[in-house]
């Protein structure tokens, strides 16, 4: 599977640290696989998934073949955006 991040997740990323960053791109390399590896749950309450690395949640959608990557926070704000 092909995972695309957002412009918004992209500038996220340059923000953080060299080795949060790291585990982030291992995390979204296990996402292409197929089926998608790593700590994945469906949303509650709204559609689409999250995947767990750490203190960070990434959440996305599923289209086709492609994994969207469409917003990225710590755990205690991501699910606050009421998205």
């Amino acid at each position: 599977m092909n995972v695309k991040l957002s412009p918004k997740v992209q500038k996220y990323l340059l923000r953080l640290d060299a080795e949060s960053k790291e585990r982030l791109k291992k995390a979204f390399i296990k996402l292409s696989h197929k089926p998608p590896q790593g700590d994945i749950t469906s949303l509650s309450g709204r559609d689409g998934y999250r995947l767990r690395v750490g203190k960070y949640r990434a959440l996305f959608d599923i289209i086709d073949s492609s994994i969207i990557v469409y917003d990225i926070d710590v755990r205690g704000q991501i699910y606050k955006k009421g998205r």
